[in-house]
C-alpha cells in the first residue's frame, strides 16, 4: 500500500514538473501598445508585409537593405507611433488574400497594392496614397504599339496582380497568349530573354526598370485603369492603427514629406 502511494505521488510530481516545463516553453506574447494606444504584433515595432522585388516601391539595395517608396512612407507611420519598421518578404497571394494580416504575420501590408472591391472584402485599406497606371513594356524598337499588335504573340503578367487581370480582360479581343510569372523579376527576365514579346505591369515599375536598363526597352502603351494603391490592415482588426496610418498620410501630404518621397523614387513631384 505504501509502495502504491509512493508511486502515485511520484507520478503526480512528474506530471506537475512537465506542466511547468510546458508553461515555460509556451510562446510568449510579444505584442505591445505604443504611446499613442496603438497595438502592434511586436513590442516596439511596426511589422510590414511586402513582396520583393517591386522597385521603386520596395526592393533590396546593394547592401541587401529593403528600400523604396512604400518603405519610406511606412517609416513615417512608424515614427508617428514611436516604433521601428521591420519588413517581412512574403508571397503576394498571402498579402492580397488578407491571410498574412489575419494570421498575425504583420501589422500592415505595403506592396504597391491596388485597392479593389474584392480585396476590400478581406482587407481594411488606408486612404489611397498613389495613383497607378498599367503599361506594356517591349524591347527597344519592337513593332508593338498596342495590345492589338500582339495577336498570336505571348505576353507576360505578374500573378495575382491587377496587371494580370487587365491582360486577361483584353486577351480575347486582341488574340494574344498570357504567361503568368510569380514575381516581377521573373517577368522581366522572360522579356529580356525573348520568352515573351511584351509584359504588362504598373507604369512606375517599368519606369524604374528603364532607368536600370537604358536603351534596351521601351513603354509601348499605357492603360489608364483608374487604379489607386492602399496600405492594407487586418479586416476589422486594428481600427486605431488604421486611423494612425491615415493621419500620417495626411500629415505627410500637408508638410511636404510625401512630395519628397515621391520625387525621390518616382522622379518628379506628383501633380496637384
Amino acid at each position: 500500500m505504501l509502495r502504491t502511494t509512493s508511486r502515485r505521488t511520484g507520478i503526480l510530481v512528474i506530471a506537475a514538473a512537465l506542466a511547468l516545463t510546458a508553461t515555460a516553453c509556451a510562446k510568449k506574447d510579444t505584442s505591445g501598445t505604443t504611446a499613442s494606444g496603438v497595438t502592434t504584433i511586436q513590442q516596439g515595432k511596426l511589422t510590414t508585409c511586402t513582396h520583393l522585388p517591386y522597385a521603386p516601391f520596395q526592393s533590396r539595395d546593394a547592401s541587401g537593405k529593403v528600400v523604396g517608396f512604400d518603405v519610406d512612407l511606412l517609416d513615417l507611420v512608424a515614427k508617428k507611433l514611436g516604433v521601428q519598421q521591420t519588413i517581412v518578404d512574403t508571397p503576394f497571394e498571402g498579402i492580397k488574400s488578407g491571410q498574412d494580416l489575419k494570421n498575425g504575420k504583420c501589422d500592415i501590408a505595403a506592396a504597391g497594392m491596388t485597392i479593389t472591391p474584392e480585396r476590400q472584402q478581406v482587407i481594411d485599406f488606408s486612404d489611397p496614397y498613389f495613383d497607378a497606371t498599367q503599361a506594356l513594356l517591349v524591347k527597344k524598337g519592337a513593332p508593338y504599339k498596342s495590345l492589338a499588335d500582339l495577336r498570336g504573340k505571348r505576353i507576360g503578367a505578374q500573378a495575382a496582380t491587377t496587371g494580370l487581370e487587365y491582360a486577361k480582360k483584353n486577351a480575347a479581343a486582341n488574340g494574344y497568349e498570357i504567361v503568368e510569372y510569380k514575381d516581377l523579376a521573373t517577368e522581366q527576365q522572360a522579356l529580356a530573354t525573348g520568352q515573351i514579346v511584351g509584359a504588362v505591369n504598373d507604369l512606375p515599375v517599368w519606369t524604374e526598370y528603364l532607368k536600370e536598363n537604358p536603351g534596351k526597352f521601351e513603354v509601348a502603351a499605357q492603360f489608364d485603369t483608374g487604379e489607386q494603391y492602399g496600405l492594407g490592415l487586418k479586416k476589422g482588426g486594428n481600427p486605431e492603427l488604421l486611423k494612425a496610418v491615415n493621419e500620417a498620410l495626411a500629415e505627410a501630404k500637408a508638410d511636404g514629406s510625401y512630395d519628397k518621397i515621391y520625387a525621390r523614387w518616382i522622379g518628379t513631384a506628383p501633380a496637384k
